[in-house]
């Protein structure tokens, strides 16, 4: 089904853009409307979780909608935040993977009004889950560098550091009912169901193709040694997955029928080895009716936005996070990296949140480009049997004209309430409105890298460079997403 997505914050305003980006949506039927930017909140830098260490913002959410309420103009409810793999600046720590329960009272401000002081979020730290493996011992953040665990019975080969721990680099997490999850990491690139106590309880590894290789064989490091470690041999993948862009966002579809994940960007055969080359990544849609045993069931090619950077050089940005509306159409954010508070750019050129449409698209799900030495995108150019994903810029987070409504922006001075560079966690929860019944609350997070001035972790101290205090921030769209209730 085509769709139009238009942006409705200051007036109502078409989206068609990007003549650089192929592939983008054209016309009728289902319109999604961004009715702007309606609060924002922060969690400070400085806070510490229940285990002493320095909290770790928001690499992936989910929002538990069955606690969401609705009283006297303000909203009550639970999230959990999904940190990465620890503070890394100098290569990977042996952090302990975990998840946080957050407390959220929002009362959001009128489409186009202005903010409160970035207060209409109140978001609680009020628990941490540390996540185990199978056998219930402690996982890690440290890179596996060349350690494999072998397959066994139903779980495949895993990734695991020299210290012999299940090595996890968490990116994306979906709640299930029974309040168990699963979480998409890095390094596998792997799918883990985890229970609702945090124990490992399955994990999907995809397909062959995916699997990052070294000299023939599977090598999950992603080159962020820990400390005294080598760097791998050689330094990126042959094939599989680039280092650092594996399964970045997931979700489960509305009818809780199917799980989509998205790599972060393509395959090192795909294009995947070159940042100018690498657009063609992959949407894998899986069939979750067996938890212990996810089945592929489709397969798609979703290109990438390009655009140029302040040197007029074509980029192609990664994606972050998607949200799933259907299992043939979901959100995704994209977006640059390198500019934002706590680093020394400033300006991000694209922070934005696209609609995807594979109705359309060609299904690869176990053909020959599931096979590591048959690429879909040889050197970045799409192979011509393959129709890819449809893109539609839906909204904007750098659009100042939002941003300065609750006191941020994009872009110089890069102070305490410019955007920090990573924003990778996106979530749904109803406005509770029966006189607007597709209308819902878009909330996005940072990931604030655990970027502190008083940070500690692993038994240590530590402070991040050039003064980098980087808070959590939640922003809050409003959003109308036409029959998503009804899925």
């Amino acid at each position: 089904m085509k769709q139009l997505y238009r942006t409705a914050s200051l007036g109502i305003a078409l989206v068609l853009f990007t003549a650089l980006t192929p592939a983008l949506a054209d016309s009728t039927a289902t319109v999604l409307v961004n009715k702007g930017l309606v609060g924002v909140g922060r969690i400070p830098a400085a806070q510490r979780d229940k285990f002493g260490e320095t909290f770790g913002s928001g690499s992936g959410m989910a929002i538990d909608t069955s606690s969401w309420t609705h009283d006297a103009g303000t909203y009550k409810g639970s999230l959990w935040l999904l940190p990465d793999r620890g503070y890394n600046v100098a290569g990977t720590t042996d952090y302990r993977a975990r998840v946080n329960t957050i407390g959220i009272e929002f009362t959001p401000a009128a489409p186009g009004a202005a903010g409160q002081e970035q207060t209409e979020v109140k978001a609680t730290l009020a628990d941490t889950l540390l996540l185990t493996d199978d056998k219930g011992a402690d996982t890690t953040g440290l890179d596996p560098l060349s350690d494999v665990r072998a397959a066994s019975g139903d779980m495949p080969m895993l990734p695991v550091a020299t210290n012999g721990k299940l090595a996890l680099d968490n990116e994306a997490i979906v709640r299930l009912p029974d309040a168990s999850m699963f979480i998409s990491d890095e390094y596998g690139p792997n799918i883990y169901h985890f229970s609702a106590e945090g124990r490992l309880l399955s994990a999907t590894q995809p397909p062959a193709a995916l699997v990052p290789m070294r000299k023939g064989k599977p090598n999950f490091s992603s080159d962020n040694p820990g400390p005294g470690a080598a760097e791998p041999d050689p330094k990126d993948p042959d094939t599989g997955r680039q280092n650092n862009q594996g399964l970045e966002g997931m979700a489960m579809t509305p009818d809780g029928k199917f799980l989509i994940a998205v790599l972060q960007s393509a395959t090192r055969q795909d294009g995947g080895d070159s940042a100018s080359t690498r657009q063609n990544t992959r949407a894998l849609v899986y069939d979750r009716s067996d938890l212990a045993h996810l089945k592929l069931a489709h397969e798609y090619v979703v290109p990438l936005p390009v655009f140029k950077d302040a040197k007029g050089k074509t980029k192609i940005a990664a994606q972050s996070e998607i949200v799933a509306l259907s299992d043939t159409s979901f959100l995704m954010l994209a977006r640059d990296s390198g500019n934002g508070q706590g680093l020394k750019g400033d300006t991000s050129l694209l922070r934005q949140i696209f609609a995807v449409d594979v109705s359309a698209a060609t299904d690869i799900a176990g053909g020959a480009f599931d096979a590591a030495d048959k690429p879909i995108a040889p050197k970045g150019l799409l192979d011509p049997s393959v129709t890819p994903a449809r893109l539609t810029p839906f909204i904007d987070i750098n659009d100042n004209a939002q941003l300065n409504r609750f006191g941020l922006h994009n872009g110089a001075p890069n102070d305490h309430n410019n955007l920090s560079e990573k924003w990778e966690a996106m979530s749904l929860a109803s406005v509770l409105d029966p006189k607007l019944p597709d209308d819902y609350f878009l909330f996005v997070a940072n990931d604030n890298d655990f970027l502190a001035q008083d940070g500690f972790q692993v038994g240590a101290p530590y402070k991040a460079d050039d003064g980098a205090n980087v808070d959590t921030m939640f922003l809050v769209y409003q959003v109308t997403l036409p029959g998503l209730a009804k899925k």
